[in-house]
């Protein structure tokens, strides 16, 4: 080794000994690291890109809030029915009350339900726009989930505008038992309704996307769409298996399988989809 070399060896072993002894306090929320690719970044850099990974494009899991910020026009936002809440007809109990549990919920999440409902201006198109938010009970579909949807969709046909739900769900809510099931049937007739009227109705498929509501109105969309790689799904992986007895493929349950075999009509990224949504909505409007 020549003197130069181990000048330059033992510059960086005492510059990395000084840096493992410096206790560095990094700010909490300053950075993340992508659950796909590991890319470290600013979480402003991934806020600004709308919670998308701009390295490897991995969607991470947004608020009701987030969605209308980024697809709503700004002060064009009027919430419907947002103080709607459920009670427990069934006085069901678990590891807690169920009414101790959506009390809980509200307080950590500042939401009433599962879902936020409104009309909204896509670059100036009016839409009903309904966005389910997984934070809460996993977006389960409740009475007040399926309430809230029927009451957006009568609203929409009555003004004549279309419908865009964006979906995140474990599906229904078994708090509620078969009064969460007949959500299944109330949203649908609304939309058949809705359809009759020639009014256009575009489901977004978010990960996660399973159970009645993928049952239901997830799948009643003019064009479904989804974002890249969610999971949707009506029953778990291990359950399908041990039904037909086969082995599924890795992929079988995201956006883009889906999308191979027919389920789906698109698949856009977030970052692209107000604009996509405004160039359908405009097909359906000029045509």
């Amino acid at each position: 080794m020549s003197l130069s070399e181990w000048l330059t060896f033992k510059r960086n072993t005492t510059l990395e000994k000084n840096i493992r002894e410096v206790d560095v306090q990094v700010p909490e929320g300053l950075w993340i690291k992508c659950n796909k690719c590991n890319l470290l970044m600013y979480y402003k850099t991934l806020e600004k890109n709308l919670k998308v990974c701009p390295k490897c494009d991995h969607h991470f899991a947004t608020t009701s809030q987030d969605r209308i910020e980024q697809l709503i026009d700004n002060n064009t936002w009027q919430p419907i029915n947002d103080y709607l809440t459920s009670t427990d007809p069934l006085g069901f109990s678990d590891r807690k009350l169920y009414s101790k549990r959506l009390e809980d919920m509200r307080n950590q999440t500042g939401l009433f339900d599962a879902v936020q409902t409104g009309i909204g201006q896509i670059f100036n198109i009016p839409i009903a726009l309904g966005i389910m938010d997984f934070r809460f009970m996993g977006g389960s579909m409740g009475s007040v989930v399926g309430e809230k949807l029927t009451r957006l969709i009568e609203k929409a046909t009555i003004d004549k505008i279309a419908v865009i739900i964006i979906c995140a769900s474990g599906g229904a809510r078994m708090q509620e038992g078969m009064l969460s099931l007949m959500q299944m049937a109330k949203v649908s007739s609304a939309l058949q309704k809705h359809q009759q009227e020639q009014l256009p109705y575009f489901p977004v498929l978010t990960s996660p996307t399973t159970g009645g509501v993928t049952a239901s109105f997830a799948m009643l969309g003019d064009l479904i769409i989804a974002e890249p790689n969610a999971l949707i799904a009506f029953a778990g992986r291990r359950v399908i298996e041990q039904t037909i007895k086969e082995d599924l493929p890795d992929n079988f349950q995201t956006s883009e399988y889906l999308f191979k075999h027919g389920f789906i009509d698109l698949i856009i990224s977030r970052v692209d989809l107000k604009i996509k949504l405004h160039q359908i909505l405009s097909f359906y409007y000029n045509s």
